[in-house]
């Protein structure tokens, strides 16, 4: 496995070493001690798996305190990150990387980015690999088409989105709340 370079700060790209013939093929596609050569130190504790339909975009979702390891293991997404840490010279800054079943790379998403896809094949199986469990009363999300964020989604794929995201917050407005809860509790 190799580590690819990314322009954002933080995020990690990783090309595996696939060994193929006309059977199949086989990869390794997680190994605690090559992962931490490569800089991700998380332990991991929970896996996910989604299956989505063409056009299904998801995003833009994280938890604090939850970094993600994801890959493409059926069809072809775009999976983008974007900065949120407040403090990050790159806040609001997003870059996207497309993930498939060809190539199998895998993107590692740290705490303090926000993760989504787009998928971009009939269909796509999406598996991640999550440092902290799931919890809905942290979980949080802002919406995949805020101008001030402003993600090139792909242009020819009508998004199908849930309630939820097409209802999220702009970034800049969930960040603000999230600054004004966190002041007024701690006082």
């Amino acid at each position: 496995m190799r580590r690819l370079e990314t322009q954002l700060d933080g995020p990690i790209l990783l090309e595996p070493q696939v060994h193929g013939d006309a059977r199949g093929f086989f990869l390794e596609t997680a190994r605690a001690n090559v992962l931490a050569e490569l800089g991700i130190h998380d332990g991991f504790v929970q896996d996910n798996h989604s299956r989505s339909a063409h056009g299904v975009l998801r995003g833009m979702h994280l938890q604090p305190g939850m970094a993600k390891l994801v890959r493409c293991a059926r069809g072809r997404i775009l999976d983008v990150l974007v900065d949120v840490r407040p403090d990050s010279p790159g806040f609001g800054r997003w870059e996207s990387f497309e993930l498939d079943d060809e190539r199998h790379r895998q993107l590692y998403c740290p705490d303090g980015f926000a993760h989504g896809f787009c998928v971009l094949s009939d269909v796509a199986d999406v598996i991640y690999r999550c440092s902290a469990y799931y919890d809905p009363a942290r979980e949080q999300g802002f919406r995949y088409d805020d101008p001030d964020v402003g993600i090139a989604w792909p242009a020819e794929i009508e998004p199908q989105v849930s309630e939820r995201d097409a209802q999220a917050p702009r970034l800049s407005r969930l960040f603000t709340s999230a600054r004004s809860e966190g002041s007024s509790t701690s006082r």
